[in-house]
């Protein structure tokens, strides 16, 4: 046992699993067995030298556990995805946005729930409906069919409703906040509200109640749209499974719904919100919103901000819209964007977005060795293309840079979530998750512990090359079009914080929905919004809905 005091000097584990006295002495055999650990070797006369420092070096650990360090606390040390040498224009140009003109009323309201959230502000603005005959609808159908979808933590009906005849008043008296006025929304429960639990989706946290209410929640609300409900994510932001139960595929109800904002995508489709926020690490946002047939927009790291959000990666998480629409996403994230002086990844960067630019005018590269691979969607990928092209889009083919191989680098998020978490597994409280296998979180933390702080810090050294080498391949480009879960084009683009835009594009051949996205340059998200609209304008995937829930 006393060769675990050593890793615990270097892991800072110190966890209930092992003493944390700081009478505990350390032996050089002890550095001798942790060397295998660590892929280190070193002689005796080494170890004898390092001992002292490595007994300090733990006894340093013990006291700066003594003092509690809330999730929300980031560290000193800020990821910059921004390229050396680069430099981003400032200005902004009147936004085009091609919105309805002419949106009719359902004969029953009901069927509004299916509206886009582009048709909703219309009916609104044009007084045909009220926020909270709109509010009440999805109301209701959170109440009816949440359970089904497992896919709501808390209905925030009172607090909904003020809002909604908030909005009415306004709306009468001609103070019209824009396209998200009076629109009912829902947000993956990570994000702080006031006066509401904040579960993060994880029985250590089922009674969480964080006294903020989180940046984005804000800007919306500001921008006039209703929160309706907190909605359901995998525990600690991983898959579907928290720990009510799993959440959901609409299209399927013995499916999860993928995560790990499982609870945006699949209230979205099955028409319990207008649109939702949802937030992604690695996948978190293209996976749900692939799964169940949602549009996804995966923003640039440091576009929105993430203050009264769980952490779990600090330099890779990032918060964007899931709705019926790319268009949708365009008026949801204008209204999510902008520094706020507590987030400090921020760049207080314009959004130009034009939904008319033809798609002849952009340079569209495509990942061609990706499409030309065997794989699930490739039937509908490829149709896909096919459909780009007819309007105009000359493709170019390219491939992912590969100098560099990306796999290694997940450690970065392995690690910065075990440092989130730290509490939770040295108090051994992890034990009350309801995952408890290899490839859960309690098991990750543990283990990304042993993981020294030099190779995490390698690991990021050589991030800061890739992310020159993306950048310097982007430059090609406007818009690269991608298979959603091509080779390792999801870890890349991650780690390096492009955007992506993943979009409906019909079934697979057993059924299940499918997608394709569209990856963009730092901090340009008004391209892969504009080629994704034009490829929803041409298709009608996103029109289609999970028969369960339609409305008759």
């Amino acid at each position: 046992m006393k060769s675990l005091s050593l890793i615990a000097s270097f892991l800072f584990w110190g966890c209930t699993h092992f003493a944390q006295s700081n009478a505990d002495k350390i032996t050089t055999q002890e550095i001798a067995n942790a060397e295998t650990i660590f892929g280190l070797s070193f002689t005796n006369e080494e170890r004898a030298l390092m001992l002292p420092d490595v007994q300090e070096n733990l006894e340093r650990v013990y006291a700066m556990r003594q003092y509690t360090i809330p999730n929300s606390t980031p560290p000193a040390i800020l990821f910059n995805p921004v390229p050396a040498n680069t430099h981003f224009s400032k200005v902004q140009y009147p936004i085009v946005w091609d919105l309805p003109t002419n949106v009719k009323m359902p004969k029953n309201k009901e069927a509004l729930a299916f509206y886009s959230v582009a048709d909703l502000s219309y009916l609104i603005r044009t007084k045909a409906v009220t926020s909270v005959e709109l509010t009440t609808i999805y109301l209701n159908r959170l109440k009816k069919y949440g359970d089904t979808l497992q896919c709501v933590i808390s209905i925030l009906e009172e607090r909904a409703l003020a809002q909604a005849k908030k909005a009415d008043t306004e709306i009468a008296s001609g103070k019209y906040r824009g396209a998200l006025h009076g629109i009912p929304f829902g947000v993956k429960d990570l994000m702080a509200v006031e006066n509401t639990t904040t579960t993060w989706g994880a029985m250590p946290y089922k009674e969480q109640v964080i006294e903020e209410t989180a940046t984005v929640v804000q800007k919306l609300e500001e921008a006039g749209a209703i929160l309706v409900a907190k909605l359901t994510l995998g525990a600690l932001a991983m898959g579907d499974i928290w720990y009510g139960g799993v959440t959901k595929n609409p299209w399927n109800l013995q499916q999860g719904s993928s995560g790990s904002s499982a609870g945006s995508a699949s209230a979205t489709v099955a028409g319990l919100v207008a649109f939702a926020i949802g937030t992604e690490t690695l996948g978190s946002i293209v996976s749900p919103s692939t799964r169940c047939s949602a549009t996804g927009l995966r923003p640039t790291f440091g576009r929105v901000s993430r203050a009264g959000a769980m952490a779990l990666s600090w330099s890779m998480d990032k918060i964007g819209p899931i709705c019926r629409t790319a268009e949708d996403c365009a008026l949801v994230f204008e209204a999510m964007i902008g520094t706020d002086g507590k987030d400090q990844t921020l760049l207080d960067l314009p959004f130009n977005f034009n939904a008319t630019t033809p798609l002849k005018d952009l340079r569209i590269g495509y990942l061609k060795d990706l499409f030309d691979e065997s794989y699930a969607n490739k039937v509908q990928d490829s149709l896909s293309l096919e459909v780009l092209r007819k309007l105009g889009a000359q493709l170019i083919p390219t491939t992912l840079p590969n100098q560099i191989d990306v796999v290694p680098l997940r450690m970065i998020l392995t690690v910065e979530s075990a440092a989130a978490f730290d509490e939770l597994t040295r108090s051994n409280r992890d034990s009350l998750m309801v995952q408890q296998h290899r490839y859960a979180w309690p098991n990750i933390f543990r283990q990304s512990r042993l993981v020294s702080a030099v190779d995490y810090l390698q690991a990021n050294r050589l991030r800061y090359e890739l992310i020159q080498q993306v950048h310097q391949w982007m430059q090609s480009f406007d818009v690269v079009v991608a298979p959603s879960f091509g080779g390792t084009q999801l870890l890349i683009t991650n780690l390096t914080g492009h955007p992506c835009v993943v979009v409906p594009n019909g079934h697979q051949t057993k059924g299940a929905p499918a997608s394709i996205s569209f990856i963009g340059n730092l901090f340009d998200e008004g391209k892969i919004l504009t080629v994704a609209k034009a490829y929803q304008k041409a298709t009608d995937f996103e029109d289609v809905h999970p028969p369960f829930f339609a409305v008759k």
